[in-house]
């Protein structure tokens, strides 16, 4: 029988196959995004991972096992070390000054998308949590892994791509999904079905992110 993870994986298998076709990712892959797009990808997603470690520590006060509560207390860390580490080092690359990243604001997607894995921190169970937590693990490495197969030789975003198809993040993917997996087990029907629609939300975020970094987005009107 299918396990949980199992199972909304291959449901969302069209929507998966849009975000590897998205042209952010296709021209990521292949050296040639343009560096403004790229430059507004890494300011969102510094931004986005500001509350998305928050989401992660939420989780490891909700959970209900050691095991678990050590894993995304550790993830909420490396969530600011090790990726302000690689933003720091794209920032430099790019162009992008202290007072540019002191200054951005988040775009209408990445607003979107942190206030709902805060919103399910706070007001749903730790099941909707874990499963909203865990298509930015496992979609990223998925991505990384396909751009790394066909990535272009002296790629500059190379970086990137080691990043999210390194072993190291495929083993914290790995065990995201064992938690989730774990937790599914013993949620009742409707949390299984809520943990369901939160894993698809944050999967159709992660291809609104991807966009709107390409159409560079901004607020249709603004104070």
């Amino acid at each position: 029988m299918a396990t949980f993870c199992e199972r909304v994986w291959a449901e969302t298998a069209e929507l998966r196959g849009a975000i590897s076709a998205l042209p952010f990712n296709r021209e990521l892959a292949a050296g040639t995004l343009a560096e403004d797009r790229f430059r507004f990808y890494m300011i969102q997603d510094a931004l986005y991972l500001d509350d998305y470690s928050r989401s992660l520590a939420a989780a490891a006060v909700l959970a209900p096992d050691s095991d678990a509560r050590c894993f995304f207390a550790a993830a909420a860390e490396e969530a600011i070390v090790v990726e302000r580490a690689l933003h720091a080092g794209f920032f430099e690359k790019f162009g992008v000054t202290p007072e540019d990243a002191a200054a951005a604001e988040k775009s209408p997607t990445c607003t979107a998308y942190t206030n709902f894995l805060l919103a399910t921190a706070h007001t749903g169970s730790y099941a909707e949590l874990a499963a909203a937590i865990l298509p930015c693990f496992w979609i990223y490495w998925d991505v990384g892994l396909a751009i790394a197969k066909e990535s272009a030789p002296d790629n500059p975003f190379a970086a990137w791509v080691e990043t999210y198809s390194d072993d190291a993040f495929g083993d914290q993917v790995r065990r995201a999904i064992a938690i989730t997996d774990q937790t599914a087990e013993t949620a009742g029907e409707a949390e299984c079905g809520r943990m369901r629609a939160a894993f698809v939300l944050s999967t159709q975020y992660e291809w609104m992110f991807w966009d709107s970094a390409y159409r560079l987005e901004t607020w249709p009107v603004t104070a």
